[in-house]
């Protein structure tokens, strides 16, 4: 009886979320990715003129204090000032993040948020070429109808086959 009801309490946990995201209409579905994708452009406007101090700190501003950020080919960082400094050392005046058009998804948290997947490419400042691509996963937290980022996932960094 034991084995039963684990296995019945286990196709809930499974079937339950999928149930919660097919009832979620697709009004509600809409108006939650051009939420997200608007918020992604905000960052990454100001992600992509940080040279500038200001609009480095309004990057900051999208960010949980205790944000985990994880990057494939540069390691973990734990905090928003130390991904901020990262930010600052390592890609402020150095190339900048294009959304690849189409690519984004947004997938509701229920009473949490959302999570945002999709692949970006990356632009030298000088000399403007595109050469890399990586994949993303970014997982934005509603709270008290701020929206900011929790955690980050960067990876499956790429040279981009359209590299102009």
């Amino acid at each position: 009886m034991k084995k039963t009801n684990f296995l019945c309490s286990l196709l809930f946990a499974l079937v339950a979320p999928a149930a919660s995201a097919a009832s979620a209409s697709p009004e509600a579905q809409d108006q939650l990715t051009r939420e997200i994708s608007a918020l992604d452009s905000a960052v990454f406007d100001a992600f992509n003129h940080c040279s500038d101090p200001a609009r480095l700190q309004e990057h900051a501003g999208y960010f949980a204090t205790d944000v985990e950020f994880y990057h494939d080919t540069g390691g973990v960082t734990w905090t928003r000032d130390a991904m901020i400094a990262n930010t600052g050392k390592y890609v402020c005046g150095h190339f900048t993040r294009e959304l690849v058009p189409g690519s984004m998804k947004v997938y509701p948290i229920k009473d949490f948020g959302a999570v945002s997947q999709g692949a970006h490419r990356f632009c030298q400042i000088d000399g403007g070429k595109c050469e890399g691509l990586a994949d993303f996963t970014i997982v934005w937290r509603k709270q008290d109808g701020e929206w900011r980022i929790t955690r980050v996932l960067s990876y499956g960094h790429r040279a981009a086959a359209d590299a102009q």
